[in-house]
């Protein structure tokens, strides 16, 4: 199975409301009279992060995209537990994730370690408490709204082109920055909400898919990293930006851009300048089992 594949082969069994269908990133559970946000992402090395990454960085970019989850649907970061893989750098991999708990002010609440052979994995699980109800979806996007994006796309691959250096792109690989606070500022105004982590075109379908609408962009409109390489920039990934969408005249309380408008379902979930985009395999990044394309 590829990954919509598995993730549809597990819808029968995530029947609890909290999962919300499994079309979102998070889980959204009510306990007693307050909301909880959990949230689980994984890093593979070789896939996630270089081979030779430091370990500083791979413990930073764990809880990073764990808190741009947590980001997308408003919420106030609680804590992190953390699974790591022993090998080369453990001590690295301490400074790092006691850098990124600092700077996002999150306690580590507790995790897993194992020794195994083969390639590292890591996992981390977030908590955040919701600060707006109801909590931002990716399923309410409506015809006549209008969508937005927070900074620039495509960052990220530059940085990782770019290699090990310390400019402005290669941070934005090595040490992506969850937008908190714009996710909480927004969280009462839009309709429909996610993080820009697998390309933005792939992930403007997920949201029109989840809402049963289309989104319809404009390639001009999006804010690029790279002009010149416009195309790459909205379908690379890892931007971990803000991709929302507002009823009409709304206006933004963060600084984010209007790159298209939503529109009912047409024959496609997702155009681009007018023109349906139908092969999802080429929006964006999708995990594929190994020894398949």
């Amino acid at each position: 199975m590829n990954e919509p594949e598995f993730i549809a082969a597990l819808r029968g069994l995530a029947r609890s409301d909290a999962a919300r269908g499994l079309e979102d990133d998070a889980a959204v559970l009510a306990v007693g009279g307050e909301t909880l946000i959990l949230t689980h992402d994984t890093l593979v090395q070789g896939v996630h992060v270089r081979e030779d990454e430091d370990p500083a960085d791979i413990a930073w970019k764990l809880v990073a995209v764990n808190l741009s989850d947590l980001a997308a649907k408003g919420a106030r970061p609680l804590g992190v537990l953390v699974s790591h893989m022993l090998g080369q750098g453990d001590a690295r991999f301490v400074e790092g994730l006691g850098e990124a708990l600092e700077t996002y002010g999150v306690p580590l609440l507790g995790g897993d370690t194992v020794a195994a052979q083969g390639r590292r994995v890591w996992g981390c699980t977030a908590i955040g408490q919701a600060t707006h109800s109801p909590v931002p979806d990716r399923r309410g996007a409506r015809a006549g709204d209008e969508v937005f994006v927070t900074g620039r796309l495509g960052r990220a691959m530059l940085g990782f082109e770019a290699g090990h250096g310390e400019s402005e792109h290669a941070l934005a690989y090595r040490r992506p920055a969850p937008r908190l606070s714009e996710g909480q500022a927004l969280a009462p105004l839009v309709t429909a909400m996610m993080d820009v982590s697998d390309g933005l075109l792939l992930d403007s379908s997920r949201m029109a898919e989840a809402s049963g609408v289309t989104l319809s962009l404009g390639s001009a409109a999006i804010p690029v990293a790279d002009p010149a390489r416009r195309d790459d920039c909205i379908s690379w990934g890892d931007d971990y930006e803000l991709l929302f969408t507002l009823p009409a005249g709304t206006t933004s309380p963060v600084p984010a851009t209007r790159i298209g408008v939503v529109t009912d379902r047409a024959a496609a979930p997702l155009y681009l300048d007018a023109e349906p985009l139908t092969n999802r395999d080429r929006l964006g990044y999708i995990h594929a089992a190994a020894g398949r394309p």
